[in-house]
């Protein structure tokens, strides 16, 4: 049986996770915050789920620009890793480095950056836009000459290192700290102190930040998150929230001169006033004022078979049908929305029960179509239908309490 080991990343970093956590209690210091580091967590689960659909269609693309358009004909050799591994980061120093300064290419990174805290969950924050942008960038590697099999290798081992210079519970490490990004470094770039920003966009090797000018030694208190705090655990809103104000500020430029200005411009220049008015326009205000914490157990209990499903989802790729893997990626990306709307403490998170039960109702349907289980569907659909009031006054105080 062909399994897929790179599954063991799931489990391996909620393991870190949870050792980070015992370790800043140990050390007396409030580094988790139940919602932020859910809210963080599921950014991290989506892009597990997403690059198991398009990790193939990254190292197909390499491999079609190497054979197609390579200069160099390149054979991997000790030497010919470690150029590999320097030209990796270097190419990522200059992409991390337009993600800051281009408004565009924020809108894909800024997922990242959104949360105040800052630990291993807040290293798990990766989202599917910026693989798309990053694969742009490091389309340059194939193109010198790099096979796929090495660039991919290369990403694997490059992806890994940064999940653990996200964390507060380790200092300065000595004589790496000129050499290697290290938790010190990273912490700088994460914050949002006005000495701070646009510092340390090295992944690995400080280096180039030293080599460029934009290098900067962790001396005051970090403050992390944006500069204007987003104050929103939404899944969608977390992922969307600037490419919206992008395109609402688009909207009100004359020209496609000054249109493309708002797109491709600096966020240094990007109006703040904008973020008030969209989520003004664009986010419900009917939520429920809490006076229980039962909605963080149903949370919790939502994440965690999630987790264990999206594990056993990667374990068993190789085995399942497509069908399959489609209709669970789906129930998930429900769920990681769900779970977003009720630390947010919103209404229409019952709609999204709806739509959950209806994909595991065509999923069982499709495997099981026997008429018993058509007639329980039909049975459920229009009790839901008669019954929709009773059923979501009922559920919203199930998660919510009174």
């Amino acid at each position: 049986m062909a399994l897929n080991y790179m599954a063991l990343a799931v489990p391996l970093f909620l393991l870190l996770i949870g050792i980070e956590y015992w370790a800043s209690k140990r050390l007396g210091r409030q580094l988790f915050n139940f919602n932020s580091s859910i809210a963080n967590m599921n950014v991290g689960v989506a892009e597990r789920l997403i690059d198991m659909f398009t990790a193939g269609s990254f190292f197909f693309f390499y491999d079609y620009l190497q054979k197609n358009y390579g200069l160099f004909e390149i054979r991997p050799t000790l030497l010919v890793w470690i150029a590999l591994l320097l030209a990796t980061d270097f190419v990522w120093y200059w992409y991390h480095r337009a993600g800051h300064k281009i408004n565009l290419f924020w809108g894909f990174h800024v997922v990242h950056h959104t949360s105040e805290e800052f630990n291993y969950t807040a290293g798990t924050r990766i989202t599917i836009f910026q693989a798309v942008v990053r694969t742009a960038f490091w389309s340059v590697l194939p193109l010198i000459g790099f096979p796929a099999p090495m660039i991919t290798t290369m990403l694997i081992v490059h992806g890994l290192y940064p999940f653990f210079t996200h964390t507060q519970v380790i200092g300065k490490l000595g004589i790496l700290e000129y050499i290697l990004v290290t938790p010190s470094h990273h912490r700088v770039h994460h914050a949002s102190n006005e000495a701070y920003l646009d510092k340390n966009f090295g992944d690995m090797f400080i280096i180039w930040d030293k080599l460029f000018g934009t290098f900067a030694e962790e001396k005051e208190q970090p403050v992390f998150g944006l500069t204007k705090q987003l104050d929103s655990y939404s899944f969608l809103w977390q992922h969307f929230h600037f490419l919206v104000e992008i395109w609402y500020s688009a909207q009100q430029q004359k020209g496609i001169i000054a249109k493309l200005k708002v797109i491709f411009g600096s966020p240094e220049d990007f109006d703040p006033a904008v973020r008030r008015i969209v989520e003004r326009r664009f986010l419900s205000k009917n939520k429920v004022r809490v006076r229980s914490q039962k909605f963080r157990r149903y949370v919790l209990v939502q994440f965690t078979v999630t987790v264990i499903t999206l594990f056993f989802l990667l374990l068993f790729e190789h085995q399942e049908e497509t069908f399959l893997q489609v209709m669970v990626a789906l129930v998930i990306f429900v769920t990681l929305i769900n779970c977003g709307a009720i630390l947010e403490q919103r209404r229409w998170v019952f709609y999204l029960e709806f739509a959950r039960g209806a994909l595991i109702f065509v999923t069982a349907y499709h495997y099981f179509p026997h008429p018993t289980l058509l007639f329980l569907i039909w049975a459920v659909l229009i009790g839901g239908v008669l019954y929709f009031s009773t059923l979501q006054k009922q559920y919203l105080h199930t998660i919510y309490g009174r």
